[in-house]
């Protein structure tokens, strides 16, 4: 006897240490579900989508992994035997020879690295003016469900407005209208995720440059005591959360961190935008 298959839906509810044995579960959607600890053997995963997962402490084995893409970051990854994030680091500084110039350690250092971040996002953002002269629209526009250009540089100042303005400088709700949290991030009041907006490039890039001179005017006076100092996270709801101890380094690298993956997810999506708009 054959069961037609049945479109369920499953929220807010707890199964915990349930077992799914023989049962057909493609073309699924997980969202906002906890799997950790669970147990997966004879799975087939082929065509699976995977976005914002923390995979940390995974192991696999008797894995087929082939024609697999993966962007992301990696930490102590094993394929084999063998520890694959310093092999890919090191390939990354090969081909983008300007990464050894992002890792300061002293204040001068991440002024020079702010710098090499203003340079590489004044190419970028020509490059999108040209392809957004052709059709506007395109700025818009989702690749693959990923982040729109214009999106990305909403994101952005969001970063620099939690991680220098609420985190080091204390305000505890820097966040303008326009700026956009990670599409993972809770509901919080008081801090805007308007994914739907749809402002002009100008705009935008209006509220990029604010939020990057304040990142260059912070440096200009920083000293390498205060870098080495600690800052505690004022009250109220946001990101980072309230009452934590976060050190000023690292806030600052966090910073830096965003603004060059996001610019390579960037250039990664306006080459197929521009490809799209030859076709």
């Amino acid at each position: 006897m054959t069961t037609e298959p049945t479109a369920h839906t499953f929220r807010d509810q707890q199964l915990l240490d349930a077992t799914f044995e023989h049962v057909d579960l493609s073309g699924a959607r997980f969202h906002r579900v906890d799997l950790s600890r669970a147990r997966f053997h004879s799975v087939d995963l082929a065509d699976v989508d995977i976005r914002d997962v923390s995979l940390a402490k995974v192991r696999m084995r008797g894995v087929e992994l082939m024609h697999v893409e993966v962007w992301g970051e990696l930490d102590d990854v094993r394929v084999n035997g063998i520890d694959i994030a310093p092999l890919v680091s090191a390939e990354l500084d090969r081909l983008h020879p300007e990464r050894l110039r992002l890792r300061p350690t002293d204040v001068e250092g991440f002024r020079e690295a702010w710098s090499v971040l203003d340079e590489l996002w004044s190419g970028t953002v020509e490059r999108a003016r040209r392809l957004g002269a052709r059709d506007p629209g395109l700025l818009h526009e989702s690749v693959d469900g990923e982040w729109s250009f214009l999106q990305t540089l909403r994101h952005l100042p969001f970063a620099t407005s939690s991680w220098l303005s609420r985190a080091v400088q204390g305000d505890p709700s820097p966040w303008h209208p326009l700026e956009l949290p990670w599409d993972e991030m809770r509901p919080t009041p008081g801090v805007p995720q308007d994914r739907d907006a749809r402002p002009g490039l100008d705009e935008v890039l209006e509220l990029r440059r604010d939020r990057f001179e304040r990142v260059r005017t912070h440096l200009a006076s920083l000293t390498d005591e205060e870098l080495a100092a600690t800052a505690t996270v004022p009250d109220g709801p946001g990101w980072p959360p309230a009452g934590e101890e976060v050190p000023v380094k690292q806030c600052l690298e966090t910073i830096i961190n965003e603004e060059w993956w996001h610019r390579q997810f960037a250039e990664r999506d306006l080459a197929l935008l521009e490809a799209e708009a030859l076709a």
